[in-house]
């Protein structure tokens, strides 16, 4: 039987928004998205909320879900931090799965739809009961060449093993709700031969690519001549190779190797130039740049230029990152700081780079991101400020600017 759902402003994300929308539902898919009056079933009144489509993380690490707090400080440098993730990870009592089980609770509680999980665990870790549709990105480390064909190795078997568990009838992550993709760390983890090889496995299976890129101006200075404290970093794990990467690299060349991906996330992207963000606008059809604005704040790097890559056409999504380098993972959260520190995007412009952005960059704009007939009926409400009135851009920014938090709606 079909039923309604009625609310102040309904903001399809895809369509103009609807002041006093209903949305039917009928076997839990959107099978209309009509003004006040015009629906064929009664609705249930949300009253004085808008309704908006599941939230979109495109980029996490739920392994870090335990913490309370950040690692480290504010300002601090990665390489620095770097190492206390290391510590954590080796001093963990628990399985990381305990703490990935908070992180999707978490999740599931922000209102997330959809999420992009670098994966250092095994699908096993993410069975339960979740309506959340994971992309699983197994994570690569291998930034030696000696260390390329035994990486490249490793990494073939988990993918084997991942596909295989999530065929099996008695997972409890059958597909669509789970995927699988690849993540090449970064540039000082994951040697250029390795990354070559890495993104022929994905052309080959037709899966998605994600790699941490540009997140700092050490890495830029690394990448240029070998240098600096991400070098300091591999010479302590003994990992540093001199021969891996050619002096003189930049971003570009990594970029250039991602454009060869069916699907490509650029994480982070702090520190890109005017000619990686044409690139990444040429090839929008399948690269997504995902910026995480509280772990950007949180390193306090550079102004993220996000309406220069907006306007160059360079598809942005949101990513919580983690509780390392992040207070929570609400992607409400994330949404509302882009909105207060880049006032000249249009609310609306913010709420699409949360919602439909991130199911493009994910690859499930198909069932996710948009209130639209066809698509699954996950949809959050968000109480609007008593005093909010006007346009629905105006009650958007209302909301963007006030602290409820959301309401999930099936």
């Amino acid at each position: 039987m079909p039923h309604a759902l009625q609310a102040r402003v309904v903001f399809p994300v895809d369509s103009p928004p609807i002041e006093h929308g209903v949305v039917t539902i009928e076997g839990g898919r959107i099978v209309a998205v009509e003004a006040e009056g015009q629906a064929h079933v009664r609705p249930r009144d949300l009253g004085h909320v808008a309704l908006l489509p599941g939230l979109v993380n495109a980029h996490a690490h739920l392994e870090f879900s335990h913490l309370q707090r950040p690692l480290g400080e504010s300002g601090m440098r990665l390489a620095d931090w770097l190492r206390l993730v290391i510590v954590d990870r080796q001093g963990r009592a628990k399985s990381p799965a305990d703490a990935i089980q908070v992180g999707l609770r978490e999740s599931a509680a922000c209102g997330v739809a959809a999420l992009g999980e670098i994966a250092t665990a095994d699908a096993p870790a993410y069975a339960g009961e979740s309506s959340i549709d994971l992309t699983l990105l197994i994570e690569v480390i291998g930034f030696s060449k000696a260390r390329a064909a035994s990486a490249f190795a490793a990494v073939s078997q988990r993918l084997a093993t991942a596909r295989s568990s999530l065929l099996d009838p008695s997972s409890s992550l059958l597909a669509p709700r789970a995927s699988l993709g690849l993540s090449p760390h970064a540039p000082y983890t994951v040697s250029p031969d390795l990354l070559r090889k890495l993104i022929e496995l994905t052309a080959a299976h037709g899966l998605p690519v994600a790699m941490h890129l540009a997140e700092s101006a050490d890495e830029l200075e690394f990448l240029a001549d070998g240098s600096g404290p991400l070098r300091e970093l591999l010479e302590e794990r003994s990992m540093w190779d001199a021969q891996a990467i050619p002096r003189g690299s930049r971003p570009l060349d990594y970029l250039k190797m991602l454009a060869d991906a069916p699907r490509a996330l650029v994480i982070h992207g702090n520190y890109l130039g005017s000619e990686e963000h044409a690139l990444l606008a040429e090839h929008s059809d399948r690269m997504s740049l995902v910026y995480c604005p509280r772990t950007h704040d949180y390193f306090r790097h550079e102004r993220y230029p996000l309406t220069e890559l907006l306007a160059a056409g360079v598809r942005v999504a949101l990513g919580t990152d983690s509780r390392a380098s992040n207070p929570d993972l609400s992607v409400l959260g994330e949404i509302r700081h882009v909105a207060r520190t880049h006032p000249s995007v249009a609310p609306s412009t913010v709420l699409r780079l949360g919602t439909l952005a991130g199911a493009e960059a994910l690859g499930r704009a198909d069932t996710l991101g948009s209130i639209t007939p066809g698509k699954r009926a996950h949809m959050v409400a968000v109480s609007l400020p008593a005093d909010a009135n006007g346009n629905p851009e105006d009650l958007l920014a209302a909301l963007l600017a006030g602290d409820e938090q959301v309401m999930r709606i099936e």
